[in-house]
């Protein structure tokens, strides 16, 4: 590299730093802000290489910067070419740009239409909609920062993980995203979506920083049979595109390393399970190539565990099941489409005469709610309520049948469509072939087969078949099955799956019930792509064959610990199935039951909330329930959510014990339904979180509550007229980068607390000089002049989390008299306590990371209270002399515990709290016997030792031992 290059670079590095200093952003907040990944910002911050152009473009917005002149500085660094190579990096570039004009347009060729089930099976042209009309954006749960926003109130709300956010806006300046969502839930046209728009450079302003990318959707289904897993270059071959031999050498490299390539990586799920390691190396071995490359990767929920990818810095997004108000559009849209193709002007009077029948329907009948949760059940629905004229089956079994017999068999023959492929199957010859096909997919741990390996499948059925044998051979039979059933299709020229997984399942349950294989169910029932398999199972099975099934199921649990949670909870989901069953059968699986119900914590409502909606109805309360049960049901229902959610949640909503909770979870529904007929019945109201301006239009219908939050970028002039109205006392600020000036907070006088978290732009606290202001948090708020703290005179408790620019605690700009101190884990690293006496009537020291000088808190005469919330605490304490004014101690670890140690520097210790994470632990009590006075709180241990030191009611766990 020549020294103008280097100094083109160094001048970079030299002010891409000097930025972040003057924004007073952390490394950490400047990748979130950035959307990058930890490892490319470092690189670009260190000069070590020339960032790609997109990386620069990143940083400019998140620093606020002119893009132009870090481009010029990142244009300076490049190597220059010699004419020669010049002319040739100019003639592969406009190689390059005719070959992506051409790959764009066969993208959106390839991806506009949108195949709507059931719309019209009887003439296929007429089964897809263009992606434009048919696209329903959906509803993706958004994880919560790890610090702040999951204590939003700056009290116990642990479940609160995350918010509800349209695709677009879950999924702004996120590169590197794991979307969950159950089968049938529109993970694959949310792909097929924004492979349109990015080909067509239609993408909606909120994800801008995909324009210019060029889409590659990649199905794993199709992948992973090819053996080892494709390299850049053999993408498009490895998805039948016709354009791969005319791509330009390299240029699928070229792209990548640009980052101007969007990898839409689909289905992990349909990865079988001794494959997934090598699919995630594969993936890690893209994204060390790659780094600059934006990556969508789906999966059902529980098909791999959370946190599979965060090494990698990917967010994790989980699919909403669709709301009564998603439905009604989706049902509208149907229609329309369905209409568009309609022969006659009274064939259309009467689509949408159903089109209203159908919507009435739905929102009156609980049952058919909860079927209508994700696109493919839906479009299932309507197809049925149409071909039905209006009438539909109860039950999801019901459904399914009549689904098939209505794609198999009614479809033609009521429309005199008479063996357009020379063959004609009964149902019952539709379905027994169709099974046997299920069923070696299922078996084998596979989504799709070669054809080879279907005709080998129909030959063998076709002996005890002579009906269907003297009209064809297998290969006919495959092609007929493709053509005519609605239920296969081809997605490369020599294999063949299922048109969705629902239905493999369905007919492999079938298959596996007749063939008398219980054993083998239970055998694969911990294995998450059995689980439906299982629940149909007992659906087809013989009462005696669920008895079998049933107790096949609690009995492995019993003797499998790994996995006795999951299958006793499958066992009791399966109830749901059983119309007939045993009593002695059904008991044994509720005795299972009663150890998991009602939950105690939120680990528990987690796990419960995994079994889907079928446990809404096996959740008791809110009579009857302790304060821990109460809370743990509530949060299992939240979880769960959707509109018969808000049916059980309607049952708490006056109930005292979790009325925080509720007033917590208004994102997770639909807005003003849960403002109506949850909000508007809590009594006192105690708090609400506002994150979107609907949700901000119903804020001014609710009673005041005491504690506000909003987050967002809402405006002064929005927030000041929330807030007019007086009863709040404590008030929150998320994620606000409009926010500049705090004069807005003037006239409440009775604000008592103010919590900002991540709003980058306030600079100046002095304008809350003449408030009343006790508390005040700031949590990476980089940019703001601590000098104002000085203003705050009647400040008593100050949480500070971010990087300072003074060395000890001491030099804080603190005039008030703090009897409250927390120091978050951005700032603990960064700062000593020397100093910290200048607060004498300190009570309560909050610390998130090991920080030095900690023997001087021994000398703060009036500290009653002492978090050490990191696993630096015991190193911590080793160094702090006896301090037996300390009364209370909260623990928050991931390592083991010496409580020895507690008892040598803590003497006077009344109240302990502990709190363990990440991994199950155990804790021996015995230390600290001989402390008659001591009670003792423990969160998250699996096993404690020692309590029989104590008298009764001494020691709490949560959650509470189960007898």
């Amino acid at each position: 590299m020549s020294g103008d290059m280097r100094d083109g670079l160094a001048e970079l590095k030299a002010q891409l730093r000097r930025l972040r200093a003057e924004r007073r952003l952390t490394m950490a907040g400047l990748e979130l802000r950035a959307g990058l990944g930890h490892t490319t910002a470092s690189r670009a911050l260190n000069g070590l290489t020339v960032p790609s152009e997109a990386t620069v473009v990143a940083l400019a917005r998140a620093l606020g910067a002119d893009a132009d002149d870090l481009l010029n500085l990142r244009r300076s660094s490049v190597p220059s070419a010699t004419p020669l190579a010049r002319k040739v990096v100019s003639a592969d570039a406009g190689v390059d740009e005719r070959f992506e004009e051409r790959y764009r347009r066969y993208v959106e060729q390839r991806h506009g239409q949108l195949s709507v089930v059931g719309l019209d099976l009887s003439r296929p042209d007429r089964a897809c909609w263009p992606l434009d009309a048919a696209y329903l954006s959906l509803e993706l749960v958004t994880p919560a920062p790890p610090r702040g926003a999951d204590n939003l109130f700056d009290v116990s709300a642990e479940w609160v993980k995350g918010r509800v956010e349209r695709a677009e806006q879950a999924l702004a300046s996120r590169r590197r995203t794991l979307v969950r969502g159950l089968a049938g839930g529109g993970k694959t046209t949310l792909l097929q979506w924004l492979a349109l728009s990015t080909a067509r450079h239609d993408l909606p302003t909120e994800l801008a920083h995909l324009d210019g990318c060029l889409p590659f959707i990649l199905p794993l289904r199709t992948l992973v049979r090819r053996g080892a897993l494709p390299g850049p270059q053999e993408y498009l071959a490895s998805v039948g595109c016709p354009l791969h031999d005319a791509q330009p050498p390299g240029w699928a490299d070229r792209v990548l390393e640009d980052g101007r390539g969007l990898l839409l990586i689909d289905g992990l799920d349909e990865v079988p399970q001794a494959q997934r390691g090598q699919t995630r190396q594969w993936l890690r071995e893209l994204l060390a190539a790659y780094p600059q490359a934006a990556y969508l990767v789906t999966t059902r929920p529980s098909a791999i565990p959370e946190g599979w990818l965060a090494e990698s810095d990917f967010s994790e997004l989980t699919v909403r099941p669709m709301s009564a108000r998603d439905v009604g559009v989706f049902v509208t849209r149907w229609h329309t489409a369905a209409a568009a193709d309609a022969s006659s002007g009274q064939e259309r009077a009467h689509l949408s005469s159903l089109q209203e029948a159908l919507k009435d329907t739905v929102r009156s009948q609980r049952d058919l709610a909860q079927l209508t949760t994700t696109p493919l059940l839906c479009a299932l629905v309507c197809a049925l309520h149409r071909d039905r004229r209006g009438h539909l089956p109860q039950g999801r079994m019901e459904l399914y049948e009549a689904a098939l017999s209505m794609l198999l068999v009614r479809r033609d023959r009521e429309r005199d469509i008479d063996a357009p492929e020379g063959l004609v199957l009964t149902e019952h010859e539709n379905i027994q072939i169709l099974q046997r096909l299920a069923y070696w997919l299922i078996r084998n741990g596979q989504s799709e087969m070669d054809h080879d390996t279907a005709h080998a499948l129909i030959d063998e059925a076709l002996p005890a078949m002579p009906r269907v044998a003297d009209q064809s051979d297998a290969a006919g039979v495959l092609a007929h099955l493709v053509a005519r059933s609605g239920l296969l299709r081809t997605p490369t020229a020599d294999t063949v799956d299922f048109v969705h997984r629902t239905f493999q399942d369905y007919l492999g349950a079938k298959a596996a019930i007749e063939a008398r294989d219980i054993p083998l169910l239970v055998r694969h029932a911990h294995d998450d792509q059995w689980e439906d398999v299982l629940r149909m199972a007992v659906a087809h099975a013989r009462p005696h064959e669920r008895t079998r099934l049933l107790r096949g199921l609690t009995a492995r649990g019993d003797r499998t610990p790994k996995h006795r949670i999951r299958l006793h909870l499958l066992a009791t989901a399966c109830l749901e199935h059983a119309t007939e069953l045993a009593p002695e059968a059904r008991r044994d699986v509720e005795k299972r039951a009663a150890a998991l119900l009602p939950p105690r914590s939120y680990t528990e409502a987690s796990a419960l909330a995994e079994v889907g909606p079928v446990i809404l109805g096996l959740l008791p309360g809110p009579d009857g329930l302790e304060d821990d049960e109460a809370e743990a049901v509530t949060q299992t229902v939240l979880l769960i959510g959707g509109d018969a959610a808000l049916t059980v949640i309607k049952k708490f909503r006056t109930n005292v014990k979790t009325a925080l909770t509720l007033s917590q979870a208004w994102d997770r529904f639909d807005t003003h339904g849960y403002a109506r007929e949850v909000l508007a019945h809590i009594p006192d109201l105690p708090a609400v979180i506002v994150r979107s301006p609907e949700q901000m239009a119903e804020f001014h219908t609710l009673p005041m509550p005491d504690r506000v939050t909003f987050f967002g970028d809402f405006p002064v002039a929005t927030m000041a007229s929330a807030l007019a109205r007086e009863g709040f006392r404590y008030l929150s600020i998320y994620e606000n980068s409009m926010l500049r000036d705090l004069g807005f907070l003037l006239p409440y006088r009775h604000l008592e607390q103010l919590r900002l978290v991540r709003c980058p732009n306030i600079t100046d606290l002095t304008k809350l000089a003449d408030s009343s202001l006790r508390a005040l948090a700031l949590i990476d708020c980089g940019a703001t002049r601590l000098d104002g703290l000085k203003a705050l005179s009647e400040l008593r408790s100050l949480e500070i989390d971010m990087e300072l620019p003074h060395q000890n605690v001491g030099e804080l700009p603190v005039s008030g008299d703090l009897t409250s101190l927390s120091l978050g884990s951005s700032t603990c690293p960064h700062i000593t306590l020397h100093g910290i006496t200048h607060w004498p009537n300190l009570t309560r020291l909050d610390l998130y990371g090991p920080v030095e000088g900690f023997s001087e808190v021994a000398e703060l005469r009036n500290l009653q209270g002492l978090g050490l919330h990191s696993d630096a605490a015991f190193s911590m304490l080793e160094q702090l002399p006896p301090a037996a004014q300390i009364r209370e101690l909260w623990l928050g670890l991931g390592t083991a515990v010496d409580l020895a140690l507690v008892r040598a520097c803590l003497p006077g210790l009344q109240v302990l709290s502990i709190s363990f994470y990440g991994e199950i632990w155990r804790v021996d009590l015995t230390p600290l016997r001989g402390m008659p006075d001591l009670t003792i709180h423990i969160r998250g241990a699996a096993q404690v030792l020692g309590s029989e030191h104590f008298p009764p009611g001494a020691i709490t766990r949560t959650p509470r031992p189960r007898a």
